[in-house]
């Protein structure tokens, strides 16, 4: 074998349990789920806006800026349904370099997923309170989804990841509306075949369960650049 095992990961049951979410964040989820899904069904005319940055790798800046952004939200209600990014997970296409608050709780640290995963989750609850704005979080990893599932509005499946059968498994669980990414080369086939995936039921391995889904009916496309044969970037 050739993995050296460093420590048991908390079960997704186990950290609920230690960083629940209070009941008053749920009801403020609630409301935030039921206006997205009426924006996503088309029976809401305010638009979504999904933003922010690539990676949130700093608890007191994300903070601050989704502090700001629920200042902005109050005043653009009418028109506008603002999502905050907190990207947690950062793919790399080499493997290389830094990926993300759940591996390295500290950019400058070393890697202890363990606290990773408390990190994460204490960041989303801290933003919730504070802002009353729901996020939106990069499904890097499908095991890494239950940690996370009571406090996220939007998840989305990374151009890397998109023609993943697991991802597209358990995007097709979910009950919030995933945008799916085209994958690097740019090729509109894989993408949409991995919506319909995601938009039927299954039956799989998932979280140490055999699960059956109906399918998610919200997976809906991302468009995104590429990189053609020639290695060139292109537009969508």
């Amino acid at each position: 074998m050739g993995f050296k095992y460093l420590q048991k990961i908390p079960t997704p049951l186990e950290i609920l349990q230690l960083m629940p979410m209070p009941e008053k964040l749920k009801k403020v989820k609630a409301a935030r789920d039921k206006d997205i899904l009426n924006v996503i069904k088309g029976n809401d005319s305010r638009l979504l806006l999904i933003i922010g940055p690539c990676s949130a790798d700093n608890e007191d800046a994300l903070s601050e800026y989704t502090s700001r952004l629920a200042a902005l939200q109050s005043k653009v209600k009418e028109k506008l349904i603002l999502i905050p990014r907190i990207y947690t997970n950062k793919p790399r296409t080499t493997g290389k370099g830094y990926k993300g608050m759940l591996h390295q709780p500290k950019a400058s640290g070393d890697p202890d997923i363990s606290r990773g995963i408390k990190a994460i989750r204490r960041m989303h609850l801290r933003v919730l309170s504070e802002s009353g704005l729901t996020a939106a979080d990069e499904m890097l990893y499908p095991g890494n989804y239950p940690y996370l599932e009571d406090v996220l509005s939007y998840v989305t499946i990374g151009a890397r990841s998109v023609e993943n059968q697991e991802h597209r498994l358990t995007v097709s669980g979910l009950d919030i509306p995933v945008g799916m990414k085209n994958p690097t080369s740019g090729d509109l086939n894989v993408l949409l075949n991995s919506i319909e995936a995601a938009q039927i039921g299954h039956t799989f391995i998932y979280n140490g369960w055999e699960v059956k889904t109906d399918g998610n009916p919200l997976a809906h496309c991302i468009l995104r650049g590429a990189i053609n044969r020639q290695g060139q970037s292109i537009p969508n």
